[in-house]
């Protein structure tokens, strides 16, 4: 075939189909419009979001930032055709990570690839972002999707966040303020949230379980994909209120894994485990998939998503004042100086 007679070829072709990206930026902006907040300026659409800092308000303002997905735990999603929550453990993943240096959530972009996009799937993503940004204070001013096929096959989706901050640098948490004999105070999760996932489908598969299975008086499907808590709103509350000398978000790693990062050389933390009941989703993990004791707590969250390190003399004051913001917090341990190796020992 000669070069004027090839037909011409378009993005379409090749697998991208721009209208339907233009869709949904036109779907998106009232959902975003839904999270505006103070500082956050303009709309979805533009080539950068923006948000002005109220400057007035601070004497050495530092920005956090941080970011995160939801690893395997969106192929779950996609299994099961439940996109409705997966956005909601986006912003929790991020969120929850600023919040542990202190810092007030500003605002949030995502990052959204698929192979083929699907305006609807996409929206239902997008709408529990906007949800999980309400729930942590912060205005969604922007994002991309990306539609990659060959990267991605059709059905396969990828989601990545971007959360921004603002704290006092005098009041900024770095663990320094640490002190042996401080107490361990522990926000209850929702469930698994968004770590871990690669082991629990791999137990879903190899030990052939459907996902309908009835479990804790609904289904097994819905207790695996319910969302990620997001802690900030009791948390703001607590380091306003209280001397807090540090927070860890327990995710990938565990107990055994992130209590480390916030306490000082030389100190490690001691865990009661009968202090909590763990979420009888761990327990089935567990036998189904014959895991010893570290491992569960080394890998998931075990029932505790935060963990508050407070003096002993406002213990009290912390567990009062978090219940008055509908949590339900528990002393699950206490720091002490590091007499072996392991810097966190669970009993």
């Amino acid at each position: 075939m000669s070069e004027s007679r090839r037909p011409p070829l378009s993005y379409a072709d090749a697998g991208v189909d721009i209208d339907a990206g233009d869709a949904l930026v036109e779907a998106i902006k009232p959902i975003a419009a839904r999270t505006t907040r103070p500082g956050a300026l303009g709309s979805i659409g533009g080539f950068g979001g923006c948000f002005q800092i109220a400057m007035e308000r601070y004497k050495e303002p530092v920005l956090v930032a941080g970011t995160d997905g939801v690893g395997t735990k969106i192929k779950l999603a996609g299994e099961l055709g439940c996109y409705d929550t997966i956005g909601i453990d986006l912003v929790a993943m991020c969120a929850n990570d600023i919040i542990v240096q202190g810092a007030e959530p500003l605002f949030f972009l995502d990052y959204y690839a698929t192979g083929k996009l699907e305006t609807a799937v996409a929206t239902r993503i997008i709408e529990g972002i906007a949800e999980g940004c309400r729930l942590a204070g912060m205005a969604l001013i922007g994002g991309e999707t990306a539609e990659m096929p060959g990267v991605y096959a059709a059905g396969d989706h990828d989601l990545a966040g971007f959360a921004v901050g603002i704290v006092e640098r005098a009041k900024l948490l770095d663990g320094s303020a640490v002190a042996v004999d401080d107490v361990l105070v522990g926000l209850p999760s929702s469930g698994i949230h968004a770590n871990g996932y690669s082991l629990v489908r791999k137990i879903v598969q190899d030990q052939k379980v459907s996902l309908q299975t009835r479990f804790a008086e609904t289904t097994l499907a819905d207790v695996l994909l319910a969302p990620t808590r997001i802690y900030v709103k009791p948390v703001l509350e607590a380091i306003h209120a209280l001397g807090v000398h540090a927070l860890a978000h327990i995710t990938g790693g565990g107990l055994v894994g992130n209590l480390p990062r916030v306490l000082p050389e030389g100190m490690c933390a001691l865990i009661d485990s009968g202090a909590w009941q763990r979420p009888a989703i761990f327990d089935w993990l567990q036998q189904q998939g014959n895991i010893n004791d570290r491992e569960m707590y080394r890998t998931f969250n075990c029932g505790i998503g935060m963990v508050l390190v407070i003096s002993a003399a406002d213990a009290d004051a912390a567990l009062e004042l978090l219940r008055k913001q509908g949590e339900m917090p528990l002393m699950i341990g206490h720091t002490a100086r590091q007499s072996r190796n392991e810097r966190v020992i669970i009993k």
